[in-house]
């Protein structure tokens, strides 16, 4: 008989290519009954201790949550109707299990019996947070709602796993169903050799001549930069804008009504548990106290950008006049943008992207990790779900095995789009060993062409490090309680500070040139290039200010709800977000929210502010490694300073959720956040740098 590979022990690594999709169901099935009848026997102890309910419980699920995550995993990078069909079938059983658990009375009765019992006084910091949250988790995961409404709080979440599942299967369709094929050169003019390479190797993938321009970042960004063919950008981007909505040329992946279902699902449930709005339900979990806070801190971000984006948008308007573009347009403005930037800063980001080769950006990353945290990333032998992963065992200074990594860095079909970190196992201490956290880091780079390595744009080497920053917090972790680990207990608002920490390192030459080797003549970048690039750094900073608030004030408010929404009513809170922040307004047309993926298939709903929130003390943060700075015998700035580095690792990274973010930022800095840097940075203070 064919042992199952989803139902490997915890201690044991995945064998990612051999799981088919017929493996889903009966694992999930076997895990969920043998999880069941564990966690019931847990919940009827009539003398709870440490030893038997948390670890135990851990024993009893994580097998589970280890499949359903790789589950999750490989629908997201290598989807395919049949592994789709098998998550679907199972999603109504793991959700279902997931609300029993949380609303087990018998279960919230055992850790509130731990949290009251004379042993309590003396648990570790790990083990009191561990329980704290737990009881905090069981009162929002309905326990104490009873008869119809703890009914209607399962259905709710039901249907909210389903839709949101149904939100990301539409947006993946629709964008990779939309194509378009072109057989005049001419129609292509100003677009890079290299994506004209890629547009070609898909036709012909395809069986077809020419070129093949899809909406995945590789295809879609270099157009929509380079094309001097007009209507091609416009084709573009109405198709981008229009992704799985009533004016996609298919509708029949319109995502209106699943909008105006989740809206109405969030604002319900937190009805349910006494909340005025789903923003206030989920600002419990997190560094803000209220809505009004979170608006106002944007409103307050947004008066300060505002005058630069302005500024901006007034550069771009006249050096479209410059290029014969009267009536400029949102199509224009990245084509705009990229021949103002080669004229004001005489470099192109096409030109910079010869230096960055995939290989030798990744060990560059990995050569900064290692000089700030004592981390090393040894190339394994592991069985992964595609031919382009990479996996690595990663070792700590003292050479000991942390951790495992693998990276899945190029775009392509069934893969869902932008860059992420999850984790199929956490790191956690168990009497027969260290059980160590294995982490997934996901990107949607151009793949190499013409057997030369995969060049990335500085901006897709700022969103490895974005990545790496999540990855290396997991990675990093001495937590030994799961459920006290970095991505199961750092407030939403703060799981952004590593990421958007480490970006600012890729603005260091002494790290460029680690990272940079000419894809033909193995030269790091040039200091001359470099500092235009540093030049150019806060260019249009104002108008990308502004955008990140849009998006966050849009999300706030139509969460901070006592109701649902109609899709009307959604599209009219964006446009009064944007008459009020925003410097460039799309047509009519534009349906950004039914794509926004963000909100509506993943875990910012309510939260997409994290991103300014947290980039406050990421920059704040960043400030303390350029106050121990050197100087390199060529006058760079070196920020790689070991021990600000070890004092990051100890402080922010490997203490994960063990106490509120809040705590662990003070100890790092030694004083509250300020937002001074963040705007220094973004060259929106007198003292910009």
């Amino acid at each position: 008989m064919m042992t199952n590979p989803l139902l490997a022990p915890i201690t044991e690594l995945i064998d990612y290519a051999a799981i088919q999709a017929d493996h889903v169901e009966p694992a999930i099935t076997q895990l969920l009954q043998q999880a069941r009848q564990a966690v019931e026997q847990i919940a009827q102890q009539s003398t709870p201790t440490w030893e038997s309910t948390v670890p135990a419980l851990h024993l009893a699920t994580e097998q589970l949550w280890r499949a359903w995550t790789v589950v999750g995993h490989l629908d997201s990078v290598i989807n395919s109707p049949a592994l789709r069909d098998a998550k679907n079938q199972c999603l109504p059983h793991i959700t279902e299990f997931s609300t029993w658990m949380g609303q087990h009375q018998g279960l919230y009765q055992q850790y509130l019996a731990l949290s009251q019992s004379p042993d309590y006084a003396h648990y570790n910091a790990e083990q009191k947070r561990t329980i704290e949250l737990a009881l905090r988790d069981f009162r929002l995961g309905g326990v104490e709602l009873q008869g119809q409404a703890r009914q209607r709080y399962g259905e709710i979440t039901e249907q909210q796993a389903l839709a949101s599942q149904r939100f990301s299967e539409n947006v993946l369709d629709s964008m990779d169903q939309w194509a378009l094929y072109i057989t005049d050169a001419s129609q292509l003019a100003g677009i890079p050799a290299d994506a004209q390479a890629a547009f070609a190797q898909a036709a012909a993938a395809d069986g077809k001549p020419g070129w093949k321009i899809t909406l995945k970042m590789p295809s879609y960004l270099p157009v929509m930069q380079y094309a001097d063919n007009r209507e091609l950008r416009q084709t573009l981007y109405k198709a981008y804008a229009t992704i799985a909505s009533d004016q996609a040329e298919n509708t029949d992946l319109d995502n209106s009504d699943v909008i105006e279902q989740l809206l109405r699902l969030r604002a319900e449930k937190a009805k349910l548990l006494g909340y005025d709005s789903f923003a206030d339900l989920r600002l419990e979990t997190r560094m803000a106290d209220n809505a009004h806070q979170v608006i106002d801190f944007l409103n307050d971000l947004a008066r300060r950008a505002l005058p630069f984006a302005q500024r901006d948008l007034e550069q771009l308007k006249a050096h479209a006049q410059q290029l014969g573009i009267a009536d400029f347009q949102p199509w224009d403005a990245a084509y705009v943008s990229e021949k103002l930037r080669q004229s004001q800063y005489n470099y192109s980001e096409d030109e910079v992207k010869q230096y960055f080769t995939e290989p030798q950006v990744l060990n560059g990353l990995f050569d900064v990790a290692q000089r700030l945290f004592g981390v090393e990333f040894k190339p394994a032998t592991l069985s992964v779900w595609h031919p382009d992963v990479k996996a690595y065992e990663v070792h700590n200074q003292h050479q000991q095995a942390i951790g495992y990594l693998y990276i899945d860095l190029y775009a392509r079909s069934g893969k869902q789009g932008g860059a992420w970190v999850n984790s199929e196992r956490s790191r956690r201490y168990h009497p027969d060993g260290l059980y160590l956290p294995v982490t997934y880091l996901i990107c949607n780079f151009s793949a190499p062409q013409d057997n030369k390595p995969a060049l990335l744009t500085h901006d897709d080497v700022i969103t490895l490090f974005h990545e790496s920053g999540h990855a290396l917090h997991n990675l990093l972790s001495t937590v030994d309680e799961p459920d006290v680990s970095a991505f199961a207990a750092v407030e939403w608002d703060a799981i952004e500070l590593p990421s958007q920490f480490m970006e600012n390192f890729c603005w260091e030459y002494p790290v460029l040139k680690t990272l940079s080797a000419h894809v033909d003549t193995q030269e790091p970048l040039p200091l001359a290039l470099y500092q235009k690039l540093v030049a150019a750094k806060n260019f249009q900073s104002g108008m990308q200010m502004v955008r990140q608030i849009e998006f966050a004030l849009f999300d706030m408010l139509i969460h901070h709800q006592s109701r649902g929404l109609t899709i009307q009513e959604v599209l009219e809170t964006l446009d009064q977000v944007r008459n009020e922040v925003a410097v460039i307004i799309p047509p009519a047309w534009h349906r950004f929210p039914h794509a926004f993926s963000h909100l509506f298939a993943g875990g910012y709903g309510a939260g997409y502010y994290s991103y300014k929130w947290a980039e406050v003390l990421s920059a704040d943060a960043y400030a303390a490694f350029e106050e121990n700075a050197t100087t390199t015998a060529d006058g760079s700035r070196d920020t790689l300073d070991p021990a600000t580095g070890a004092r990051f690792r100890d402080e922010i990274l490997a203490v994960g959720g063990v106490r509120p973010a809040a705590q662990s930022f003070v100890a790092f800095r030694g004083r509250e956040p300020s937002a001074e840097a963040l705007l220094r940075h973004s060259g929106l203070s007198e003292d910009a740098a």
